[in-house]
């Protein structure tokens, strides 16, 4: 692979709040409204459970564990992942829902820890605590250097892309959307006037196209773009025909990576044009340590996505993909087995990878 290759590290749901909020320094309000848990602490407990006692408090570098020095290690160009985790310690629990999530403001070094250039906002729990909620995290990440896409104050803002400056004057443009099968209400979506999300009513040609358009307001020649999209049910590998048809539409029409998340596993890889379609990232950060149910999925099993881009065009040069896993509320390294589990999980949905002598997934042939 050529050096001067664009390298993006992405990621799919980072969810810091409710458990994993409460073994920061300083955790927000534990109250909670979910038919079986009433109380936060009671996800550290399921955790503690199945993988041993957590030292409270951990540092804000914690739950990344491995991942930080891995991406030291590979430097990307720029650093996305999806937050599903409001930032804030006020507002009132959605009252239309069951789970909400939210990290205490003072929190916001454990997001500043991965070097994040981008949050993803556009999903399903960043409107967990109303506006109010979303207002404060839209301040917590910028005082915290890090760029927010798909979320905003009003819909102007919501639309926004985050941009990231690649150097030699070409910058990464990420354009973060919602759709409401992946349980966003419609009435979260951004007005003229009021704050919320970038929301689309549904993934279908006609969406892509007019997603598109806003694209081609925006991009410059030299500006490499990114399509983040929270869609999909929490379980099950079928992709939609739809979704497909969304991301096709969007790479004919010049984006360069599909970024896609929401389900709590892997979701198929496709390669389509010499371009990326991530279908579903899976989970990255989150409290599920001892939730019984899903255990066909291998939930605790997660993948650091480590596309490298052509710079002038945005083709796929080679993707790459460090295997970890989740206990005690921390990223480890993946073993070997558990390594060549996600590569056959990959391959048999459709894109061979294969396992490197580094350890690293690889797709086939690169």
């Amino acid at each position: 692979m050529a050096d001067d290759a664009l390298t993006l590290f992405l990621a799919g749901d980072v969810m810091t709040g409710r458990g994993v909020d409460r073994i920061l320094p300083r955790p927000g309000p534990s109250d909670l409204r979910e038919g079986a848990v009433r109380d936060a602490e009671t996800y550290v407990g399921l955790a503690e459970s199945v993988s041993g006692p957590i030292a409270r408090p951990v540092p804000p570098r914690w739950p990344w564990g491995v991942a930080l020095s891995l991406l030291d290690q590979l430097r990307p160009d720029a650093r996305i992942v999806n937050l599903e985790t409001a930032v804030t310690g006020r507002g009132e629990h959605a009252p239309a829902k069951s789970v909400h999530y939210r990290m205490h403001p003072d929190n916001v070094s454990c997001l500043a820890a991965a070097r994040l250039d981008v949050c993803a906002l556009a999903n399903n729990h960043v409107l967990d605590f109303g506006p109010v909620g979303l207002t404060d995290t839209l301040d917590a990440l910028a005082g915290a250097g890090i760029a927010a896409a798909g979320a905003g104050r009003d819909a102007a803002a919501a639309w926004e892309p985050a941009r990231v400056d690649l150097g030699r004057g070409r910058r990464m443009l990420v354009f973060s959307v919602a759709a409401p099968s992946s349980g966003v209400p419609p009435y979260w979506a951004a007005t003229a006037d009021g704050p919320g999300v970038a929301y689309l009513p549904e993934t279908s040609a006609a969406t892509a196209e007019q997603l598109a358009r806003r694209i081609a307001a925006e991009a410059e020649p030299a500006d490499r773009v990114l399509v983040s999209v929270h869609w999909g049910t929490n379980w099950g590998y079928e992709v939609p025909a739809e979704h497909v048809e969304f991301a096709h539409r969007l790479l004919d029409a010049g984006v360069d990576v599909v970024h896609g998340h929401s389900s709590h596993h892997l979701r198929p890889v496709e390669v389509y044009r010499d371009r990326l379609i991530l279908y579903g990232c899976g989970d990255l950060v989150d409290d599920y340590e001892g939730i019984s149910g899903q255990e066909v999925y291998r939930p605790e099993l997660r993948l650091l996505w480590l596309p490298a881009l052509d710079p002038d065009t945005g083709r796929l040069r080679g993707l790459r993909a460090a295997p970890v896993r989740i206990r005690r509320m921390r990223l480890e390294t993946a073993s070997p087995d558990e390594a060549r589990w996600l590569a056959d999980l990959l391959s048999r949905l459709g894109t061979r990878f294969e396992v490197d002598a580094d350890g690293l997934l690889t797709l086939a042939g690169d």
